[in-house]
């Protein structure tokens, strides 16, 4: 049967959903862990890494079910929900792939200015203490503060931030366009009748 029939298509949206589904898992034990290891000791950046992968989880299921029983309406919220989720990770990947540096560097320091067990974690992991200037007023996590020989975290961090920040967009770029892969092919599996149904059954 060609790649256009109905079992082809059906095929293609089940390994596309279970594609998603372990990228989720990974996601979550990623997160499980950095925070098992002492890498990350923020609640709130597991918790966004966990609830991110729960929810590409439930969609990529929603998927998966839908394709398997050709169920229309499970199909057209997949659909739609993908479609949204495309636009809003689109959007993000072009913002970090074409953010200057100053632009990076004010993004960071307003990152670090609102996180405190996270700033913790990178001045404990970067060995350095503060984002511009050292504070020997405040507390440091870093190995170096004891013997006061640290320096500002901000040249560490924006010396690897516009790779990570390319490399986060670049993946976030592929990662839409198999989203919207995935919103063609629910479409058109969404209209074809499946040929083991019944011969005068609308789809």
């Amino acid at each position: 049967m060609v790649c256009g029939g109905f079992s082809c298509s059906k095929n293609c949206l089940c390994a596309l959903n279970l594609l998603y589904t372990l990228v989720s898992l990974l996601l979550i034990g990623i997160a499980a862990w950095g925070i098992g290891f002492g890498l990350i000791s923020s609640f709130r950046v597991v918790g966004v890494a966990i609830a991110v992968g729960i929810f590409l989880f439930l969609i990529a299921l929603v998927g998966l079910i839908g394709a398997v029983k050709h169920h229309q309406v499970l199909l057209f919220f997949y659909m739609i929900i993908l479609l949204l989720v495309f636009i809003i990770q689109f959007s993000v990947s072009c913002a970090c792939l074409t953010l200057n540096k100053d632009q990076q560097s004010q993004l960071l320091e307003v990152g670090w200015n609102n996180t405190n067990s996270a700033k913790q974690d990178i001045e404990r992991n970067l060995n350095c203490c503060g984002f511009r200037n050292v504070n020997k007023d405040e507390i440091c996590s870093a190995t170096c503060f004891k013997t006061s020989n640290c320096s500002p975290c901000a040249p560490i961090i924006e010396e690897y931030s516009g790779m990570v920040l390319r490399f986060v967009g670049g993946i976030g770029l592929f990662f839409s366009f198999t989203e919207i892969l995935g919103v063609w092919l629910t479409y058109r599996y969404r209209n074809q009748k499946d040929p083991r149904a019944n011969p005068s059954a609308f789809l």
